[in-house]
């Protein structure tokens, strides 16, 4: 890819230590900001401040893609459920203000968005859809386990292929019902949906896997951020 990199806004996290030992830090997984880069964009951290929700269009003029990571549960309330099981972890109110905030006006100026995990939860809830809260099924925990892809989508031509074998899996929740929009492309063998697009969008997908992870070993999943890079080049462009 040739010409200016495109600037991929990354939604940070707030940690409660920092290698300093004393302050707070905004953080971010680095394979992330990794395979951006290798893909040739250029990763930018977005501070989840707590004025961050009145700012998400200024951050956006600035953007080719946005990116929505990993991280903790997305409270149960934001999609209208009480807490239904102990298994809930790392819920932080700030994050799902930022993040939701951020992907509705991501999709409102049709900016190219990869939604990762948590990331892929957060764009149905977005859209008016609802998550099991606790799946209770073995294998999505620290585990890699084989994706068949709808042919003819956004993703499979993203990836080149139909069935991706080693995708890494670090999580307990799953989607429930879909939002407005949210199309499932990708189920493992179990029937669980483990990638979405949506279908108002020119490119909005999200997968239930890490494939920040693998792509040393994974060229696939490395075409996946090559293309989400690509389609961010072409709209800081128009």
């Amino acid at each position: 890819m040739s010409g200016t990199p495109p600037l991929i806004g990354i939604c940070g996290r707030v940690l409660s230590f920092s290698d300093e030992g004393r302050r707070d830090a905004f953080s971010s997984s680095q394979p992330y900001s990794r395979a951006v880069a290798k893909s040739g964009g250029l990763p930018v951290l977005l501070p989840p401040l707590p004025t961050a929700t009145r700012l998400v269009d200024t951050y956006l003029e600035r953007l080719g893609g946005l990116l929505l990571p990993g991280g903790g549960d997305v409270e149960p309330h934001r999609y209208g459920q009480e807490p239904l099981t102990d298994a809930l972890y790392g819920m932080v109110g700030l994050h799902d203000e930022f993040d939701l905030a951020l992907v509705h006006a991501a999709i409102e100026r049709d900016l190219p968005v990869l939604a990762i995990c948590r990331g892929m939860q957060v764009l149905n809830v977005s859209q008016g859809g609802t998550l099991v809260q606790d799946l209770e099924v073995e294998g999505h925990w620290m585990n890699e386990h084989p994706v068949e892809i709808h042919h003819g989508s956004r993703l499979e031509a993203a990836v080149g292929a139909t069935r991706l074998r080693h995708c890494y899996s670090v999580h307990h929740q799953g989607l429930d019902a879909l939002g407005d929009g949210v199309i499932p492309v990708a189920y493992d063998d179990q029937g669980l949906i483990e990638a979405v697009e949506y279908e108002h969008a020119s490119w909005v997908v999200g997968v239930q896997w890490h494939p920040e992870d693998t792509t040393a070993t994974e060229p696939a999943q490395q075409a996946l951020f090559d293309e989400f890079v690509r389609r961010a080049a072409e709209h800081a462009g128009s």
